[in-house]
């Protein structure tokens, strides 16, 4: 089968023929109809966020086919559609038997700790494979497998609730995601903050407020300030414009990734406010069929989301990567068979 390999850090992806990988006990082979292209993905090729080991097939927000299921797999069945939750997990660890799977002990990600979606098929084990409702589009499904759990999670984190303002800095994947899910976790204002005019456009469109970087806390503060405020970018600029928009009793949900740090005054930006810094990991594999509920039924609608798509070749996959590492106008490019 055809895969897309990162081999070094810092270098493009390489197209390289592999093995068609066999399904074992429990687990199922996915033909790989759609696959999003994730700022995380940048990070991987660039080596800003090291994996496992390489060479590594990068791809986490991945849907498609069955194509063929290991012994004692009753469902799915071959032929079926399904997405794939990315947190290989075991299930009976202490993490996993309180509900954070996320930090699991054994736990794997596809793309990451093991080989990905940027490829013609992937083998996951049965558990990892949700359904894909009638009516919801497969690329659209695999984009909610990152961009939009993780926007899930990262509101419920910072306690959205009834009326919550909300400010989302960065209008990527994840922020046009989270513009959407606030609206039905029933916020009442929603700022969306971006440097790029074509996705504040977008995010208006949706109903969002359009914030400009670069004047964003000034007009958050005089408008007395947001209840929770979402970083998405990975920037500690970002984190820190995120903690000065709020309100008292406040909370910056710290998403995206980085490695460089932030400086805090904990009287001035906390204690004064009683305001808090929230972390937020991944999602949670209920919260996926949550999703797919909404979307099923019409109450989360994600057109739009997709900006692009492209086949898998190894130019246009890197094009994509480098667009997402300049901050252009894309929100999700999905690779479609």
């Amino acid at each position: 089968m055809r895969t897309l390999v990162i081999t070094e850090y810092g270098a493009p992806l390489v197209e390289i023929e592999a093995p068609d990988p066999e399904p074992g006990p429990g687990e199922i082979a996915v033909r790989v109809d759609a696959a999003g292209i994730c700022r995380s993905d940048v990070h991987y090729r660039a080596g800003t966020r090291p994996v496992r080991s390489l060479p590594l097939v990068p791809g986490h927000e991945v849907a498609g086919t069955v194509a063929a299921v290991g012994t004692g797999v009753e469902q799915p069945g071959v032929g079926d559609r399904v997405c794939l939750h990315y947190l290989v997990t075991c299930g009976v660890c202490a993490q996993c038997r309180r509900g954070a799977e996320q930090f699991c002990e054994v736990g794997e990600m596809i793309g990451l700790d093991r080989q990905g979606g940027y490829a013609e098929t992937i083998v996951v084990p049965a558990r990892n494979a949700h359904p894909i409702p009638d009516g919801v589009e497969t690329g659209i499904a695999a984009v909610m497998m990152c961009s939009t759990a993780t926007s899930l999670h990262a509101l419920r984190r910072g306690r959205i609730g009834p009326a919550s303002r909300v400010a989302i800095f960065g209008t990527g994947g994840l922020g046009m995601s989270a513009v959407r899910i606030a609206r039905i976790l029933g916020a009442g204002e929603v700022y969306a903050v971006d440097i790029n005019p074509v996705k504040l456009e977008m995010a208006a469109g949706l109903g969002a407020k359009p914030l400009e970087a670069e004047t964003a806390v000034a007009a958050l503060r005089a408008d007395g300030g947001v209840d929770v405020a979402l970083e998405l970018v990975g920037s500690p600029e970002v984190m820190r414009a995120a903690v000065d928009s709020l309100a008292p009793s406040g909370r910056a949900v710290a998403v995206g990734l980085t490695h460089r740090e932030m400086s805090l005054n904990p009287y001035r930006d906390l204690v004064t406010r009683e305001a808090e810094i929230i972390g937020s990991a991944d999602h949670l594999a209920s919260e996926i069929d949550e999703l797919l509920a909404w979307a099923g039924a019409g109450t989360l609608d994600l057109d739009g989301v997709i900006t692009r798509r492209i086949a898998l070749d190894p130019h246009a996959v890197n094009a994509a990567l480098d667009g997402l590492e300049a901050f252009g106008d894309d929100v999700r490019v999905v690779i479609e068979a």
